[in-house]
């Protein structure tokens, strides 16, 4: 009967210690409030993509000017 509950104690300081483990490691290691380099990297894609966007629509606007001034 001490085997047994030696043994169910074990699993569950185990578990608890898992649970505590991966329920913290989630929590972000800079608590200044400064962005990670993954986030200001994809912030300088999605800045990126919008110029490249706007870019696009402007060139685009510019040759439907042009083909409707050559008709």
């Amino acid at each position: 009967m001490g085997k047994l509950i030696t043994a169910i104690l074990a699993i569950a300081l185990t578990a608890g210690a898992a649970y505590y483990a991966l329920s913290h490691a989630t929590r972000s290691p800079f608590a200044s409030g400064e962005p990670s380099s993954a986030k200001r990297q994809l912030d300088n894609v999605r800045g990126a993509a919008s110029r490249i966007e706007s870019d696009a629509d402007h060139r685009a606007q510019e040759l439907q000017e042009k083909m409707q001034d050559g008709q």
